[in-house]
């Protein structure tokens, strides 16, 4: 007769939760608060503690790695433990029904979304089974992951889990999708069709749906626990076509530390620049010089760079959530980048080019004087000796008999 005890869960006849489960209130060293996240972790998937709910505690890891390195729980930990002993004593799963079919819902706000695969009985009091929450790493595989990408790890994850439970597939995904406003008071609201264009360009979400023949819904059950919606659909500011705008071009170099960027002024038909000196890879200084046209331009903008990263970061930069990674001025970097991109009103586009080619064309051009502002000052290839003037001064900071002496120049020009 139930309650059973099985795999440290004790199973009654419509209900699953963990056996009786002493929580260390008051952890003192790191392997003390390894074991307390160790055991937390362990019961998530039956008593639903979001990565958010846990984040005070995880964070604690980190520092020393000596396994009697102290720990002191900070206010915020301390709040999470006290959520966690509530729903010790509150929250339960539910043994499955055999003949009611399975679904599975996104929840969550970015970047802390999750999962819920249930059962849903029709004309019940409360007609919610919850049977096991889903949730995704709370350390990133990927420095920048797009809200679809971790959609589709919810979606892989969960349908990985179904199978080893139950051996079937969902009948029907809700992924529900929360509006903007002006999206709200537009014809072209969310549609079947403007679902399956996004699925058609997304690749992370085909392979998630791969085999997948149940629905897919875009709204929720009606339930307290499934009323959370999540922005699936941003309003795209990156064009897939270039535009009839301002064109951009960046470079950087490693040898000389410059980070380029060139435009030609539609006005004078002139080329114009910002140059700047930027410690790091040639990666970086290239991000930085994205950054500050982003910055700069606010109108639309088509952006070249002979960077693939650079072009793959800034392709994937929209409403993106960001790994923390111990390079500091790089977390800096992409946080900003990520934020300017997100919050523009204007559309741009996004190249990458091959560097130091020959060919015939305005966008051959543009990387040539990118390339030739970025190089160091005795390869660059400048016609005017003015701005090489003007550069080398930048970087060996030449007293005035130097600049006159090396660049030919008047004393006043000097």
């Amino acid at each position: 007769m139930p309650p059973w005890k099985y795999l440290g869960l004790q199973i009654a006849a419509r209900t699953i939760v963990p056996q009786k489960l002493e929580i260390e209130c008051n952890p003192k060293t790191l392997a003390d608060l390894h074991s307390l996240c160790g055991s937390l972790n362990w019961v998530r998937p039956w008593l639903g503690f979001t990565n958010e709910d846990l984040d005070p505690l995880f964070n604690l890891l980190k520092g020393e790695k000596e396994l009697v390195s102290p720990r002191e729980l900070t206010p915020e930990a301390k709040t999470a433990i006290e959520k966690v002993q509530k729903a010790l004593s509150e929250r339960q799963a539910h043994r499955c029904e055999p003949n009611i079919p399975f679904q599975f819902i996104v929840l969550g706000k970015l970047p802390h979304l999750h999962g819920l695969i249930f059962q849903w009985i029709e004309g019940q009091r409360d007609s919610l089974l919850i049977i096991e929450w889903v949730f995704l790493s709370h350390q990133r595989s990927m420095t920048i992951t797009e809200p679809q990408e971790l959609i589709a790890q919810l979606i892989r994850k969960a349908r990985v889990r179904l199978c080893e439970l139950a051996g079937c597939d969902f009948t029907c995904i809700h992924l529900p999708v929360k509006l903007s406003k002006e999206e709200r008071n537009s014809p072209k609201r969310l549609t079947k069709e403007m679902f399956e264009h996004l699925l058609q360009s997304n690749a992370s979400l085909q392979l998630s749906l791969d085999s997948y023949r149940g629905q897919i819904s875009v709204h929720a059950l009606s339930h307290k626990l499934l009323n959370e919606e999540f922005h699936l659909i941003p309003r795209e500011k990156r064009s897939q076509r270039p535009l009839k705008a301002l064109t951009v071009f960046t470079d950087a170099s490693g040898a000389s530390h410059k980070s380029v960027m060139t435009w030609r002024n539609p006005q004078t038909q002139r080329w114009e620049a910002d140059v700047e000196f930027v410690e790091g890879s040639p990666q970086v200084a290239e991000l930085a010089a994205v950054v500050r046209a982003f910055e700069k331009f606010s109108e639309p903008i088509n952006l070249v760079t002979d960077s693939a990263y650079v072009a793959g970061v800034v392709s994937r930069a929209e409403q993106a959530v960001l790994k923390e990674i111990d390079n500091e001025h790089l977390f800096r970097l992409l946080s900003k980048l990520i934020y300017l991109i997100s919050h523009r009103e204007h559309l741009f586009y996004v190249m990458h080019v091959r560097s130091h080619t020959d060919l015939p064309s305005e966008i051959a051009e543009g990387n040539r004087q990118a390339d030739s502002l970025a190089a160091p000052v005795k390869n660059a290839r400048l016609p005017d000796i003015f701005q090489q003037a003007k550069l080398s001064h930048q970087q060996y900071h030449q007293n005035v008999p130097g600049l006159i002496r090396q660049f030919q120049l008047t004393r006043s020009q000097a």
